[in-house]
């Protein structure tokens, strides 16, 4: 291994113990401030409140890395939800037969986004913006404006499980995070991403054809937001036209968090989910305290700044590093 990969992969490390220990002092902290915040009831609450989140954020994480932004997710979720409902409620579909439904709706819903951007060359910014308005009314479309009510074929995933008090959706939603994980730092596919984010130009005198690496990120997006449509969907055993509203600025938020610079080429999928547990863990711990929204949603924006910040001053020093 060169002196320089050893480089890179302590800086990851080096990165992720970061974020646990931001973690750690949130956890920390709010332990003193509320002696019934350290209990397993709140951990599996937290725990059971953000598979939806991460399995989003890891979709998130891959346009953001490559320069790009998918404001649509939370609608997408919501349009492949509404899939799951017609299929299961009104054509009498099983869960493992309208899942491959719901992923497929926000799969197609993906490579609008980025066959547009890339061929169009417009900013994904704004594609995914317009994909935001025609996914949610494509939803209420679907589900005629009401929520359809699915019931027991989806509820076992959003139940704790005894022992481990930590639903079903959790462990896929780890499970997605895992798999994220090898595909960006392990896979062919994923070094792709990173060049191609770092530097558009490098990456095509490299060979890289960018146009469908950029085009795939945003259909694993659209494939993972189907996928957290029938997670959310367990949570209340029903489909909503309203459901993911915000959720995409959360995955945003979570994805800056965790590392993944806005500029591209540098993030880590861990990283995002556990830029998804520091931000439930303050939510919980502000609620806590009797936190008003407002106050939740004025914090939680200042975190969000603060991780900005952060992530300018980084690419900032990287820039002079290889000056």
């Amino acid at each position: 291994m060169t002196r320089e990969k050893k480089s890179r992969l302590l800086s990851g490390y080096g990165e992720s113990l970061g974020l646990i220990g931001v973690l750690l002092g949130v956890i920390l902290v709010f332990s003193f401030l509320s002696e019934n915040f350290f209990s397993r009831a709140t951990f599996s609450q937290i725990a059971n409140q953000v598979p939806a989140l991460a399995v989003i954020s890891v979709g998130m994480t891959f346009v953001i890395i490559t320069a790009g932004i998918d404001l649509s997710v939370g609608s997408v979720m919501a349009f492949a939800g509404s899939m799951l409902g017609l299929a299961m409620v009104d054509w009498e579909w099983s869960l493992f037969a309208a899942l491959p439904l719901a992923i497929l709706a926000g799969t197609a819903c993906g490579w609008v986004n980025g066959w547009v951007s890339v061929r169009f060359a417009v900013p994904s910014f704004i594609v995914t913006l317009g994909m935001m308005q025609i996914a949610r009314g494509l939803a209420y479309i679907g589900t005629d404006s009401q929520s359809k009510y699915i019931g027991a074929p989806v509820e076992w995933l959003g139940n704790p499980i005894p022992v481990i008090s930590v639903s079903w959706a959790f462990l896929f939603a780890v499970l997605v995070v895992i798999l994220g994980q090898i595909i960006l730092k392990r896979t062919v596919f994923g070094r792709y991403v990173l060049v191609v984010g770092a530097n558009e130009e490098a990456a095509t005198f490299s060979g890289i054809n960018i146009k469908p690496v950029k085009i795939l990120v945003f259909m694993i997006a659209g494939a993972l937001a189907g996928f957290a449509a029938a997670i959310d969907s367990s949570r209340m055993q029903t489909v909503d036209p309203n459901a993911g509203a915000g959720l995409e600025l959360s995955a945003i938020a979570a994805v800056v968090i965790g590392g993944t610079s806005l500029m591209g080429g540098r993030g880590s999928v861990v990283g995002s989910f556990i830029g998804v547990l520091i931000m439930a863990t303050l939510g919980a711990g502000l609620a806590s305290q009797g936190a008003s929204s407002p106050v939740k949603l004025l914090i939680t924006g200042l975190v969000i700044v603060l991780a900005v910040i952060i992530d300018a001053w980084r690419a900032g020093k990287l820039k002079k590093r290889n000056a």
